[in-house]
């Protein structure tokens, strides 16, 4: 089904945009990350009858599984389109496959730097287009009830993924690459960071009012690694895209930095550019607001883990979160995605909470 990019339905709750830019909003916006995704019976439904990546790359069902959430939970304040980071490295020419209990796996990850040149950059875009498609359909859909957010992996991230050939706790294999082939890495990280960008920009030509860059692997960087490989591609996301945007005459929209394990570089992080800074639960709110300054959304950052407490022990740990953080320049989330057996009862918990609590 085709949509014009220029009839999307006017949007009723824009809490979301307000907090990002620092506006005044009447209720703290809250969403959660991974909020479409396992948890969800009607969720596991979909994923019974299809593959994880097919869901991906049919907008159809991309669509429907970004609007479930919205459905069963009547105070979330934005949706996140349903699909994953390592589309990218598909879109490279990589294979990726989801394999259940083990998450995402790499038949042949990258064993060496000659191997680069095999990744294919030309059209990588266009192989990404499902998400677009899915983008548009969405906004559609939602029928201006909440803002829709458009996301990637950082390259560093990435990056990490297809050298270790999945998830890694030590990430020795990426660390090595460090070492080794310094020159190589770099060369990488700028291709990534090249079509990342082009990337976001399809995603907000296609309808993403939002847009989050997760740098999910900064716990495995020191400070002065996370200076060297993740922040300065970073940067340039923020100003490609804000070029590229500009260039094409489209609106601007907010976008949101979270790097999980990164509060060693927060001060860092606050001169990328960035509207938003998402925080891990590991982080303190006062003190995070006395490092990042006045002028920039801080997001976040409730445990995952303490969804799993009563509703009632939930309700008192948001609203204290929540008045830690205060009202201004803030949107409330946890400090990572919902985990897969996570009560149903505790997300309305949660997110009654935020919208009591001040």
């Amino acid at each position: 089904m085709a949509f014009s990019n220029k009839s999307f339905p006017t949007l009723k709750n824009d809490r979301l945009i307000r907090a990002a830019l620092g506006k005044e909003v009447d209720k703290v916006p809250v969403w959660v990350m991974r909020q479409a995704g396992r948890y969800l019976p009607e969720f596991q439904a979909v994923r019974a009858r299809h593959d994880f990546f097919t869901v991906c790359q049919t907008p159809e069902l991309a669509c429907e599984v970004t609007l479930q959430p919205l459905r069963r939970y009547e105070h979330l304040d934005a949706s996140i389109i349903f699909s994953d980071i390592l589309v990218i490295p598909q879109a490279l020419g990589m294979t990726v496959e989801m394999h259940p209990g083990l998450g995402p796996v790499f038949p042949k990850p990258l064993q060496d730097p000659s191997e680069l040149d095999e990744l294919k950059e030309n059209g990588a875009i266009s192989r990404l287009d499902y998400v677009g498609k899915a983008i548009t359909l969405t906004r559609h859909r939602l029928e201006g009830k909440v803002p829709l957010i458009g996301f990637t992996g950082a390259p560093f991230t990435l990056m990490g993924y297809m050298i270790e050939g999945g998830g890694s706790k030590t990430m020795s294999k990426t660390k090595d690459w460090l070492e080794k082939y310094p020159k190589d890495v770099h060369r990488l990280l700028s291709l990534l960071t090249r079509v990342i960008i082009d990337y976001l920009v399809m995603q907000v030509e296609s309808g993403a009012q939002l847009l989050q860059v997760f740098e999910s692997s900064a716990d495995h960087l020191t400070r002065e690694q996370f200076i060297e490989v993740s922040s300065p591609y970073l940067k340039d996301i923020r100003n490609g895209v804000q070029k590229k945007l500009e260039e094409k005459k489209l609106e601007q929209v907010p976008m949101t930095i979270f790097a999980k394990g990164g509060g060693h570089s927060l001060d860092i992080q606050a001169k990328l550019g960035y509207e938003t800074i998402g925080l891990d639960w590991t982080v303190d709110p006062i003190e995070a607001r006395e490092i990042v300054g006045s002028d920039i959304t801080l997001q976040g950052n409730l445990n995952p883990q303490d969804l799993y407490r009563t509703p009632e022990e939930i309700r008192k740990l948001t609203i204290d979160m929540v008045k830690k953080f205060g009202k201004h320049r803030y949107i409330a989330n946890l400090g990572h995605g919902i985990t897969p057996q996570t009560p149903l009862e505790s997300m309305t918990a949660f997110t009654e909470a935020v919208h009591e609590a001040i």
